[in-house]
């Protein structure tokens, strides 16, 4: 018989504590393959992300380097019409996949997060492989996010009058730092930073409007100008409709490698107040958040800069910063000065960010390995304020690659880097939507209805599988271009190798984990009437009742809502 512990809604543990002291998530398999181990007080996370916190990082998340920077390159490379088809075409990919993490999320949130929902929905072998490619990339792209934080710098500073690694290490250390005070420092440090990542979004969106329309010192009304010469869609490599389709298939990459990050609020399950209500709702204005942020973004961005244009071209030769950027291309080109120093500053911001909520991804991530039993015990240990400090150890040694990417040749290596995180980033949301079709299986053949369920993902199984299509299709074509640059250079020798190893190494190194797991272990599927889907959800079904009881207890003792509280109940909770 288990007992129940909890010391403040502020400071939840995760789940059920039993007579030893022990929190648990046991499922053991027929092969001896736990899928979480016992975790004590000294292994526990703290459930201090409230709502707010939640949503307002599952927007930040969306919103980074690769929305603000890379669309210039995938401009250049594929016209206006090719970038607005291929951030719709993701975006409404990522939507599902967050969809179908919501429903299993809200069912029953586990603190290993997607990874342990792979392992007992699916396959211990496909949570093994997603936990450690996920960790894989989040390894990989802290440092490339740290030498990004420098580059934007020495927009200001230029290296040869201070070395980047400098930055590097001032901003190591503050991320290192921020990550260590628990959850709830880094829930309300990186609310208010994603806050801020949100209203210069706004304002850049704003501002494109303002000079498509004429609104510049210019004085020049675009319209869809561009859109008509040089074109919507550029062809790359080849003449024609077939070199307009390569163009289109070379800005999936960067469409990928934006949307990254939205799969964040999934890690966060484990570390939320009221799971049940907080995630599925940050899920859920998952979709406008796209429509806004990114596809109505990229549609302005294509309207003020032609892909032809000299300004352009030097841009996307500057790899990170303010002059890397489409939008300040598009204030030089409306005459607007000094502008382009405020959003290096705001870039800087969003770089920070998300270094920061990177490590604590990569922190969670190999902390979520070690309750599933897929990495050693000890990285799932954790300080007093609930931070699994040995994993964010591992973390920020792996961030100290930065040091090695401060040369002159940064530009090139932070474009391997986008190449290979972004296969990584299509692999985990691949494996999200397969244990999401095994789930819903699962639930049917075991009787729980669509009214049962506290979130159901809006297209079910047959949006699963679309977008599992997509996302397959996607990992095979976004590279394509590197077959096509030797046939089209008309020699032999020139095959884009680089490009061609770091655009699909994840994808073998996925399969070479699941089935070495599975031939080692000897995992298979459950059937769909043996799925454990209630292990651990009785323990969330009481920590969701003394929740409620004490909001409803603190809103007794507040009375009605006044003033401010009025305000944001009527004008702003609607967002949390």
């Amino acid at each position: 018989m288990s007992t129940h512990r909890r010391v403040s809604p502020d400071s939840y543990t995760n789940p059920a504590v039993n007579e030893k002291g022990f929190d648990r998530y046991e499922a053991t398999t027929e092969q001896g393959v736990t899928s979480e181990v016992a975790l004590d007080a000294d292994h526990s996370l703290h459930r201090g992300l409230q709502a707010r916190h939640i949503s307002m990082i599952a927007i930040g998340g969306a919103i980074g380097t690769g929305l603000i920077i890379g669309t210039g390159s995938a401009l250049a490379n594929a016209g206006p019409g090719s970038i607005f088809i291929a951030y719709l075409l993701v975006g409404f990919i990522v939507f599902l996949t967050m969809a179908a993490l919501g429903e299993m999320a809200a069912w029953n949130p586990m603190p290993s997060g997607f990874t342990g929902y792979a392992s007992r929905y699916c396959s211990p072998s496909l949570g093994f492989a997603l936990g450690w490619t996920y960790l894989g990339k989040y390894l990989i792209i802290v440092p490339n996010q740290l030498t990004a934080a420098a580059l934007v710098i020495s927009y200001w500073v230029p290296r040869d009058t201070l070395n980047p690694g400098v930055f590097i290490a001032i901003f190591l250390i503050l991320i290192v730092a921020i990550n260590m005070f628990g959850i709830k420092f880094f829930g309300e440090f990186e609310f208010w930073l994603s806050s801020f990542k949100v209203i210069t979004i706004l304002g850049l969106i704003l501002l494109s409007l303002i000079l498509a329309l004429g609104g510049g010192p210019n004085h020049d009304r675009t319209g869809f100008r561009y859109w008509k010469d040089p074109g919507a869609f550029r062809p790359r490599y080849l003449e024609g409709s077939a070199g307009q389709f390569l163009g289109f298939c070379s800005t999936l990459v960067t469409a990928v490698f934006a949307y990254l990050g939205t799969e964040l609020v999934g890690v966060t399950v484990a570390e939320a107040q009221n799971p049940r209500r907080t995630v599925p709702r940050a899920i859920k204005l998952t979709f406008y958040r796209i429509l806004v942020f990114y596809v109505l973004s990229v549609f302005l961005v294509g309207m003020l800069v032609p892909w032809n244009s000299s300004k352009l071209a030097t841009a996307n030769k500057a790899a990170t910063g303010a002059n890397a950027s489409p939008f300040v291309v598009a204030i030089k080109i409306s005459g607007i000065r000094y502008l382009d120093h405020i959003i290096n500053a705001c870039i800087l911001v969003f770089v920070f960010s998300a270094a920061n909520s990177d490590l604590y991804i990569s922190s969670r991530t190999l902390y979520s390995l070690a309750c599933d039993g897929s990495a050693p015990r000890i990285f799932s240990r954790t300080n007093k304020h609930g931070t699994p400090y040995m994993a964010l150890a591992v973390g920020a040694v792996f961030a100290l690659i930065a040091f090695l990417n401060v040369a002159e040749s940064s530009q090139v290596v932070f474009g391997y880097f986008v190449n290979l995180v972004s296969i990584l980033g299509l692999l985990a949301w691949i494996s999200i939507l397969v244990t999401h079709i095994y789930f819903v299986r699962a639930r049917r053949a075991q009787g729980i209805s669509n009214s049962q369920m506290p979130f159901v993902a809006p297209l079910g199984l047959a949006g699963s599988f679309g977008a599992l299509a997509l996302c397959i299709l996607i990992a095979f074509i976004k590279n394509y271009t590197v077959f096509i640059h030797n046939h089209a250079k008309g020699g032999y020798g020139d095959f884009d190798y680089k490009n061609f190893i770091t655009g699909y190494l994840g994808i073998p190194l996925y399969l070479i984990l699941i089935f070495g797991h599975k031939f080692w272990y000897k995992t298979r599927a459950p059937k769909p009437h043996e799925t454990d889907l209630y292990g651990g959800k009785d323990i969330v079904d009481r920590e969701e009742e003394a929740f409620l009881a004490h909001k409803a207890q603190e809103e007794a003792l507040r009375g009605p809502p006044t003033g401010l509280r009025l305000v944001y109940k009527y004008c702003f909770s609607w967002l949390f």
